[in-house]
């Protein structure tokens, strides 16, 4: 299968017709939406597995939140 390049996207992107791209980017909106469940779906799973196998432990809401929040405010 022959791959694209951004740019190569971009510019059949733009020969569609306005009709033709609102129905592009709804299906790619879709399909991102569609790979982000199944990325965090997968991700669940291994969490899972990995609290059965002892890999992880539970800890209250209280003292896992400010971590969380301080991971985001890194990653922001």
């Amino acid at each position: 299968m022959a791959t694209a390049t951004l740019n190569q996207a971009l510019t059949l992107f733009g020969q569609l017709s306005g009709e033709d791209q609102e129905l592009l980017l709804e299906i790619g909106r879709k399909r991102r939406i569609e790979a982000w469940r199944k990325e965090t779906a997968a991700y669940a799973k291994k969490a899972l597995r990995d609290y059965q196998a002892g890999k992880l432990k539970a800890e209250p809401v209280e003292e896992m939140l400010p971590r969380l929040h301080r991971l985001a405010d890194e990653e922001g």
